[in-house]
């Protein structure tokens, strides 16, 4: 189970590595201490052998300087044996029985030669080493052997070990002390941004702008993201809200003035004349109030993470069935001009039919009683896909662009709740792309921009 303590989990990412490292090196430390104590050793041997070579060819064999007897005593903390025995064969001086040599190394060899071996039931390394000098007359090659207790240099390496060891573990103990210590002092700038946000009040929305790490910076920033997605989330629930307060005022208290004068109609034929007004009066407030909603859906929707990959070539072919299904006694035409291959978009599928069959409803109540022609023409520029839709209507004037894309109004007056072209623009901005009015001679001309996605 992994911990939720940012602490533990440091511990825990960092210790085990830095243990697997600290036994390596230990191995390694072990492998090259007692390297290192066979060599120091093994020349202390030899320098004792040499010594007594040097003595036992000064003295005739009588006897070993105070110099060699300190360095025999004294070598690396214990006591070094010795043998001489001539030529011959004969006892020269020291101990006189020294550790059997092994049986597998030639007695001729003239090069020191260092073996363990086993001397009164305690190990013990040697080295025999064969001189050519002159003692008492007789001249030839002697025989020297000196030897030390094995656990003289294990003392050593287990001491050099030891404080080895003692570092490492220092060396651990601190990293993890630093660790458990040092993520709180890290961690500040986050606890002082926390404190900062804790502070904020629901209406506070602004992007936070306070400094703080490099590796925190991609949260913050993913925060203000979401901070700004909900700003405008709200401020498109406001406008909603004041929208549809003020656009359904009137049809509202129109549909109540009407059920109130079939209520009072003097007789029956009045009332039913009342009843028809107040059912288109209750079809033209039903109307208002989708198209709102419509508007506050299309406010709302983030394609970024709501979006699928759609055919944009399928999604027009789709959307003029759907118009045509819905106006059977429509007088317009319509011709599409479409690319051969696939577009593919990322879209609300949903959301960009209604978009664009609200630019086909304008064509039809908007494009005057000689309009009967609609062109649906697509091309790919770079990265974007751009859709053209124009009628042989009576236009927009370039001066009421801007106009006709504002929300309740409308460039040439006449039925409608002024959102088609609003709606439109409000959708393919949340596709990452733009709606724009072009200037015509004749009929009204609709841009759409989308940017194109991988397949």
């Amino acid at each position: 189970m992994i911990p939720r303590s940012l602490r533990a989990r440091l511990i825990l990412i960092i210790l085990p590595p830095l243990l697997v490292i600290s036994c390596i090196a230990g191995a390694w430390q072990f492998h090259n201490t007692t390297l290192r104590a066979e060599s120091i050793f093994d020349k202390g041997l030899l320098s004792a052998a040499i010594a007594i070579s040097r003595d036992v060819a000064l003295s005739d064999g009588d006897a070993i300087s105070p110099s060699t007897r300190r360095l025999l005593t004294d070598t690396s903390g214990g006591t070094i044996f010795y043998h001489v025995f001539a030529p011959d064969g004969v006892f020269v001086t020291g101990y006189s029985t020294p550790p059997i040599l092994p049986s597998f190394t030639g007695q001729g060899t003239t090069e020191p030669f260092y073996f363990n071996s086993v001397y009164q039931g305690e190990n013990v390394r040697v080295l025999r080493f064969q001189d050519v000098t002159l003692v008492s007359g007789v001249a030839g090659v002697f025989n020297i052997t000196v030897w030390q207790n094995a656990s003289v240099r294990s003392s050593f390496v287990r001491s050099v070990l030891s404080r080895s060891f003692a570092v490492i573990a220092g060396l651990v103990l601190s990293v993890g002390i630093v660790v458990w210590f040092g993520v709180r002092l890290g961690l500040s700038p986050l606890l002082e941004l926390e404190r900062a946000i804790a502070l904020r009040t629901p209406s506070e929305l602004e992007p936070i702008r306070r400094p703080v790490p490099t590796e925190a910076q991609g949260l913050v920033n993913t925060l203000n993201g979401l901070l700004n997605r909900v700003s405008r989330r709200i401020s498109s629930k406001d406008e909603f809200i004041s929208n549809a307060a003020h656009q359904l005022r009137n049809p509202v208290a129109g549909v109540l003035a009407l059920a109130e004068a079939v209520q009072t109609a003097p007789n029956a034929q009045m009332a039913k004349k009342r009843s028809a007004e107040l059912l288109d009066a209750a079809r033209e407030a039903s109307e208002l109030t989708n198209k709102l909603l419509s508007f506050e859906r299309a406010s709302g929707t983030d394609i970024a993470q709501s979006g699928a990959k759609v055919d944009l070539r399928q999604l027009l072919k789709n959307t003029v069935l759907a118009f045509q299904s819905q106006h059977s006694e429509c007088p317009l035409a319509f011709n599409l001009n479409l690319p051969p291959e696939i577009v593919l978009i990322k879209a609300d599928e949903t959301m960009l039919q209604e978009a664009i069959l609200n630019l086909f409803s304008n064509s039809l109540v908007h494009g005057g009683p000689k309009v009967s022609n609609v062109s649906v023409r697509m091309y790919i520029a770079g990265q974007m896909a751009t859709v053209i839709i124009s009628d042989n209507g009576v236009g927009i004037p370039p001066d009421r662009h801007l106009e006709a894309l504002s929300r309740f109004s409308q460039a040439g007056g006449g039925p409608g709740s002024g959102l088609g072209l609003a709606i439109a623009a409000r959708v393919l901005k949340n596709h990452q792309g733009e709606l724009d009015i072009q200037d015509t001679a004749d009929g009204a001309s609709i841009r759409l921009s989308l940017p194109i996605t991988q397949p």
